[in-house]
């Protein structure tokens, strides 16, 4: 059954938002209000692990040295080398795209009848991805408070993270394309659980059976 109030039916959502912003959490409580979560990071993870889809061309792009003894991408590596080369960055992307649009789109069709929210940190760089979703979901923080939180995890430190910031979407562009903004900063977790509920309610309605 459609969700009510809605023509046509809200079959697809957009969630983004700047490392450290809180996104993986607001996804996750999306997905226990009834969502299929598709997340374009954890595919690219797949096809970057050893013997994913996409290692054999990154290997012949890049050469022995962005991949690990292993056979995955060295992620750290080419941190640094898509920081200091934006052609670098162009060429992996062009490698990776289409392979997780292709995932992306296998996996939103087992969703059946429930939203899908594609989980995409580069939606809003991408006019591709804007034209696959029918809202937009930002989740926004202090710039200070997303260098805090990455610089807490295990290999990253302050400055790690800001030249990250740096290299994303600002702000005001990720709200400028938004038809919703959750401000993640200085709140807590079931403060921000009810604002995630307030934007689905809105949007698509009570949760789904079962969720």
């Amino acid at each position: 059954m459609d969700r009510p109030g809605l023509t046509p039916p809200l079959r697809a959502i957009g969630l983004t938002g700047g490392i450290g912003s809180g996104k993986s959490t607001v996804a996750q409580a999306l997905v226990g209000l009834g969502a299929l979560l598709v997340d374009t990071d954890a595919i690219a993870r797949a096809l970057t692990l050893p013997g994913g889809a996409a290692m054999p061309a990154i290997a012949e792009a890049f050469g022995p040295g962005a991949l690990t003894t292993e056979g995955a991408l060295d992620r750290e590596q080419m941190r640094r080398l898509a920081f200091n080369d934006a052609g670098a960055k162009r060429r992996l992307e062009a490698i990776l795209h289409p392979l997780i649009g292709l995932e992306a789109q296998r996996q939103a069709a087992a969703a059946g009848h429930r939203p899908v929210v594609f989980d995409v940190p580069l939606l809003t760089e991408s006019s591709h991805w804007r034209a696959r979703v029918q809202r937009v979901l930002v989740v926004d923080c202090r710039e200070d408070t997303q260098a805090a939180r990455v610089a807490q995890r295990p290999g990253w430190d302050e400055a790690a993270a800001r030249r990250v910031i740096s290299q994303q979407a600002t702000r005001s562009a990720r709200r400028a394309i938004a038809d919703a903004v959750i401000f993640n900063d200085d709140i807590g977790l079931v403060a921000l659980q009810a604002e995630v509920a307030a934007v689905w309610t809105a949007w698509c309605g009570s949760a789904a059976p079962g969720a």
